[in-house]
This record gives structure tokens, sequence and C-alpha cells, in this order.
């Protein structure tokens, strides 16, 4: 399926639009790392896109059925893939082979905002810049991995990293690091140098001597020391870790090149987490920006309008059951852009309860392009939506939540008040619509049985899923896994133990309550 990667440089007048449209952009404001076009057929484009976006990937069935599906959504004429950006330093930057030159000059506007986004929010300070680079290694090791051990017993292994690899804490980046050794303290060497991501005594020795100086044996002696004093603790971890992948690479009984394909994973997991934890911000900064491009800086011309409404009401149009991201974000940036030009924030603004002086309320503050850019600056989805949506943006956007009505037998529309619309989106964004899973005892029963702990927001686990994840634990921890969790209003305890699921009560000090 995936070929070397072909791609074609722009063409003279191409070139020529990205100059005008960088100028452009640097002028309104916009910082941003270099940013590098390249043309591709559509096959190619799928290629990328089947790949997160990445010209090259790690050898794995997924990427073999995103891409089919991609190739038949475009065949049957469903989806058309316009644009992929990728946040590295310099960013690199797709265009569809074939577009009309309206469509390449709107991408390459939106492509610009995307490209500041990366770079001055502060959710994406802590990505890997490289990662370009960092995937390309990835993909080496993991075929490495296949030579020596086999393709199907790498990508079961694989598998099973990916069936956690929401298992993350996405805070994690962003706290003080502690005073203690770094897990992996060589960072990307090739693995006979990199040791087993654990935090071991080891013998001081030259890299390129670690591997003799401090064989399995003797790493096997210390792994087997650290499990007897651990087992003589109380409690372990000595807090809930949320970072359960983490955890893992630490604990779990696994040999090297499962715990290297292990931090692989986690590694690509945290460089993907800060777009999925600001996607409303990130299209609709992009959004905004391409529309004030096209439509007031010259970038248009006047027989490209309907073709470029056309264009621009595809990617904002809201559709059935869902939030388009685009439409939320867009539409939001501009509201706080209103609001801080016609001073609508303040104490004495929000003290005001006659409706008809709020809706006249204008100051003429015209601060409203610097604030777009600190909010740009400093939040993500639900601290954007959590500070900035009020209940005008819900009247003036027709928002409202839906259920489903057992008596009808059909989905209604079941409020649109402002408390009820807000709560519904930051509960659907919170850990990026994940369940907050931690564990809570690696030694449960003191019979070095593992515990997590699941935080209950009111939505139950899925049986399905919450079955499987627990099958695919018990492959990497080797002994009996559980988590606490609640259905209704029973604290229940779901465990499997390499034959059989079994469910029953929790009566302890339930975490999850």
């Amino acid at each position: 399926m995936i070929q070397y990667l072909k791609v074609r440089p722009l063409s003279p007048e191409l070139e020529a639009w990205r100059i005008k449209i960088e100028g452009i952009a640097a002028d309104l404001g916009l910082d941003f790392f270099e940013t590098r076009y390249e043309v591709v057929s559509y096959d190619k484009m799928s290629e990328i896109a089947a790949f997160g976006g990445f010209p090259t990937r790690y050898p794995h069935w997924r990427f073999g059925m995103e891409f089919e599906r991609l190739s038949k959504s475009h065949t049957y004429g469903l989806s058309k893939i316009y644009e992929l950006v990728i946040n590295n330093d310099p960013c690199y930057a797709y265009l569809l082979e074939g577009n009309e030159m309206v469509d390449q000059k709107l991408v390459m506007s939106h492509v610009f905002g995307h490209c500041d986004f990366f770079k001055n929010n502060f959710w994406f300070s802590r990505t890997n810049r490289r990662m370009l680079d960092t995937m390309a290694n990835h993909a080496t090791r993991i075929r490495r991995y296949q030579d020596l051990y086999g393709i199907t017993v790498v990508e079961e292994f694989i598998d099973t990293c990916l069936s956690i690899e929401n298992l993350i804490d996405l805070h994690r980046p962003y706290r003080p690091k502690k005073k203690t050794p770094a897990i992996r303290p060589k960072g990307d060497l090739p693995d006979e140098l990199m040791g087993d991501g654990e935090n071991l005594p080891r013998l001081q020795a030259k890299e390129y001597m670690d591997e003799y100086v401090n064989p399995e044996s003797y790493i096997d002696a210390q792994r087997q020391k650290a499990i007897e004093e651990r087992e003589k603790a109380k409690k372990h971890p000595e807090n809930p870790e949320r970072d359960v992948m983490l955890f893992l690479m630490q604990e779990a009984p696994l040999t090297r090149w499962q715990r290297n394909v292990l931090g692989i994973v986690r590694d690509e997991a945290y460089y993907f987490a800060p777009q999925a934890m600001t996607k409303i911000m990130n299209e609709g900064w992009a959004s905004y920006w391409h529309t004030h491009m096209m439509t007031k800086c010259g970038i248009m011309e006047g027989n490209e309008f309907i073709d470029y409404a056309d264009r621009h009401s595809r990617c904002t149009v809201m559709q059935k059951g869902g939030i388009n991201p685009y439409k939320l974000g867009i539409e939001l940036f501009r509201h706080i852009e209103e609001r801080w030009n016609m001073g609508r924030f303040g104490a004495e603004y929000d003290r005001c309860t006659d409706m008809e002086e709020r809706a006249h309320w204008n100051l003429n503050t015209g601060l409203g392009r610097e604030k777009i850019f600190e909010v740009r600056k400093h939040h993500n989805d639900i601290t954007f939506l959590d500070e900035f949506l009020t209940p005008e943006f819900c009247a003036e956007q027709k928002l409202f939540t839906y259920a489903h009505n057992p008596r009808a037998n059909e989905w209604q529309i079941a409020s649109r008040g402002f408390q009820e619309v807000k709560q519904k989106l930051l509960t659907q964004l919170t850990n990026m619509g994940q369940p907050v899973i931690e564990v809570e005892d690696a030694n449960f029963n003191n019979r070095s049985e593992l515990l997590l702990v699941h935080r209950f927001d009111g939505v139950e686990l899925d049986d399905a899923y919450s079955q499987a994840t627990l099958k695919n634990l018990h492959s990497l921890w080797k002994r009996p896994v559980h988590i606490a969790t609640r259905k209704g209003d029973r604290a229940v305890l779901l465990r499997f133990d390499g034959e059989t699921h079994s469910e029953g009560g929790f009566d302890g000090d339930s975490p999850a309550a």
C-alpha cells in the first residue's frame, strides 16, 4: 500500500502566491516556523493522511486499513482532503495536485494560521519539534524488531499498546519535573545502548559498552531485588498514577524490545495529544485567518468568490448530531473579538442586568485583535469554552443538547439552556472524551495483582471495551488485573485473571465513589 513518497515542488505561480500570502500573514501579526509546501497526488495525500499527517510511520495494518477507507471515500465522492500540515520545525504542508488556484490559496492561508498556532500556543510548547525525524526513527526500530522477532509477534504487541494509548496523563508534560533520574536518560539512541527504561542501579559505563558491563543477567537481578523491596512496601504506587503506560513501562515484566515499543507508542500519543486538546481552537484560528486573508487582503480575485464561498461553507457547515470544530472555533473567536472591540467585558458589564442595555453596549475599546492573540497563546478547548462561551453566543448559534425519548422512540431536543449546553460541551472535551483511569495499587490483595480506578464522572464504562482493555492489560502485567468503577449507584470491581472475566462488589474505600 505505502510506496516511497513522491512530491513535487510548487509551480512558479503557486510559489509566487506562497510568497505573497506569507508576507500578508506576517504583516497581520502571525508568527510561524518556516513553512514548506509540497504538491502531492490524491493517492499520496491519502497515504500521508493514513499515517496521521506524516510521510512515514512504523509498519502496522491499521495504516493500510485507513488508507483504503480514505481512498474509497474519495473514489465514491464522499470526501476530499484539501491540506495536511505537520507540527514540526520547519512545518511541512501538503497541497493536493489538481486543485483549483482558489483552493490552493485558501489552503495556504489556512496553513499559516495552523503554523502560528503550533508555534505559539502553550499546549504545543512541550511537543517534539523534530517529530518528522523521530517518526522515521521509530519506523526503523519497529522494522528491526520485526526482522528479529517476526512481523506477527511485533504487530500483535503494537495492537496491545495501541489499545491503551489513551491511558496517559495529558497534563504531565506541563508540570515541573521531579528531581529523579530520567526514565530514558540517553534519549533516542539505538536499542542496544538505550537500556530498558527502568530506574535500576547500573554500573557506570560508556554507552557503547553498556550492554556488556550491564548484561541482562545483572539487570534481571536488580529488577528482582527492586520487586522484592516494593513488595515490602504497603502500597505501590504511593499516589495514584494516571500515566498508565509509563507505569507499565517501569513495572511490567516486559522484554527490552517490548518496553521500547511501548515507549514509542507512548511518545507518539503525547505528541498527538495537544492536537486533540485544541481541535476547536486550532481549526477555528486557522479558519478565522484564511477568511480574513482571502476576503480582505487581496488574495481572492473577483471570479473566485463563488468557488471560495462553496469551499468555506463546506468546511464550516454544522452536521447532524455533532459539533463542527471549524464552525464553533471561528464563530467563538469572532465573538471574542467583537466583545473586546465593544468593551463587553469586565465587572461593570457583568453586573449589568438590563438586556436592552447589554445588547447595545459599545465602548469602542478596540481591543479585539489583541485579545484573540492572547487567547490563542494560553488556552485549550476546555478553558476556551469555559472562559468565553456566553448565553448570547449560544442563543446566536442556536446550540442545544439532545437526548433519546424512549416513549416516542426518537431523539429530541433536551435543553437550550446555557448551563446545560456548556456542561455538555465541557464533559465531551474533558480528557478528550475518554474515561479517566489511574493505577491505584500494583500489589492488590498482596498478590502482585494490578488495581486500576475509574474516576467516575456519571458515564459508565462500556462493557465490551473494558473487557478487551483488561485482557490486553493482563497480557502486559502477566497477573490478574482489576478496575474499580461504578454501575449506577453500585461500586463494582471488574476482573480478568487470564481466562475469565468476573464482576463483583467493591466494599473497600472505593476511589471510584
